[in-house]
């Protein structure tokens, strides 16, 4: 339970962690618990990581910090890294998700300065999240998160997710657009998966505009979609594309990385950050790129995900109150007809960590180490959860769920 001296920013669950392995976690009282929230992206190869708590131990007994006016080796490696697996020029280093994003908007007001563009614009759409700083809240998708921190930062154009024509016809009558920002799957906003070609056809009209694709790949990226990048499903390369969350394994890091038109557009004194990219988080990337490669964790991911929901659509999808089960690799949802956020005490209760976004939409983040026996785990005891909640939630007169098991 937080205490008087925390700032009340989130109601959380009355629970708290000691430890944790793989995909476990063990709380104050003795409790195990299966993750399958990876805190939120985060943690993709699971919790206590060998590896990982090596680099970090042997790291911090040699440098921590020295900051960006000298050279940082493990930095220019992770850089080169990350550039060659996303097929991007250059890339900078930051503290978080929000940070990346800044620093693409930033990058796309600059881009269109050079180009004598007054007031840049940039397209973003409805139900997407971007951070939580004031220009990032500003073009995130969400009106409950911006209420109350107005006046927002001006220049961003909302279009429906999953919708190019509308993205066309702000082309039309804008002539001030410079970028497209956007997630090549909705995390925040319920795990939206657009048709297949969206991505294509933003490359398409960004091209054809000479405006920038910025791809917020923060959460979709690290291998957790399936591929090292979501936006590689249909083999598109953005100009500007972000990450976090699963680049560092639970060490803030996040990066904006460049291409083509768009490397060139920072020179030294357009950004910064005091922490940004020292020793000990570019260890770790590093570290964590080397884990997911040597484990082939995009396969798994891709593999594992498929497996999952096919047996969540198999034990959920005829349930009534359930809309929709979908997924994208490890990046999985199943859309109940009503607000679920009682769903994460019954499931805690269970022994299982899920999220529930949108109000009705569970949203599941499993750590790309998940087995498929823990998946079955992950299944049997969401399937208890949702059953339990639905029979709670249900109106008046309706007759009792068919047990779990039985298929009407």
């Amino acid at each position: 339970m937080a205490t008087s001296y925390q700032m009340p920013f989130i109601t959380g669950l009355p629970v708290a962690f000691t430890h944790g392995e793989g995909a476990w976690l063990w709380d104050t009282n003795g409790k195990k618990y299966l993750d399958a929230l990876a805190g939120i992206a985060v943690c993709g190869l699971g919790h206590a990581h060998p590896a990982i708590a090596a680099a970090i131990c042997d790291q911090a007994g040699k440098l921590l910090h020295t900051s960006n006016w000298y050279r940082i080796p493990l930095q220019e490696q992770l850089a080169e890294r990350l550039c060659k697996l996303a097929g991007m020029t250059n890339a900078f280093f930051c503290n978080s998700g929000a940070e990346a994003n800044e620093a693409a908007i930033k990058l796309a007001r600059l881009y269109g300065h050079q180009r004598n563009i007054l007031t840049p614009g940039i397209i973003v759409t409805e139900g997407s999240f971007h951070g939580r700083t004031l220009a990032t809240l500003s073009a995130t998708g969400n009106r409950k998160i911006q209420a109350g921190f107005e006046p927002l930062v001006q220049g961003f154009h909302r279009v429906p997710y999953n919708d190019l024509e509308a993205v066309r016809q702000v082309g039309v009558h804008s002539k001030d657009i410079v970028a497209v920002l956007v997630e090549p799957v909705t995390g925040e906003g319920g795990v939206s998966i657009p048709d297949a070609g969206y991505l294509k056809g933003l490359r398409k009209i960004c091209d054809e505009h000479g405006w920038l694709l910025m791809l917020d790949e923060i959460q979709t990226g690290m291998c957790r979609t399936g591929k090292w990048f979501a936006c590689q499903h249909e083999g598109v390369t953005p100009d500007v594309m972000t990450l976090a969350k699963g680049l560092g394994n639970g060490v803030p890091i996040g990066a904006c990385l460049a291409h083509g038109k768009a490397a060139q557009v920072f020179k030294p004194g357009s950004h910064g950050s005091t922490f940004s990219g020292n020793p000990l988080v570019c260890r770790v990337g590093l570290t964590v790129i080397d884990e997911l490669e040597k484990g082939k964790f995009a396969d798994r991911a891709a593999k594992l995900g498929k497996s999952l929901l096919a047996k969540l659509k198999e034990t959920l999808g005829p349930i009534p109150g359930v809309k929709d089960v979908r997924g994208c690799g490890l990046m999985l949802a199943v859309e109940l007809d009503r607000p679920c956020k009682d769903l994460l005490q019954i499931a805690l209760d269970r022994g299982l960590l899920i999220n529930v976004t949108a109000d009705s939409v569970i949203r599941l983040l499993p750590p790309l180490i998940m087995t498929d026996a823990e998946a079955d785990i992950l299944v049997r005891e969401l399937e208890g959860a949702v059953r339990a909640f639905l029979e709670k939630t249900a109106p008046g007169g309706k007759e009792p769920l068919a047990p779990a098991g039985s298929r009407a």
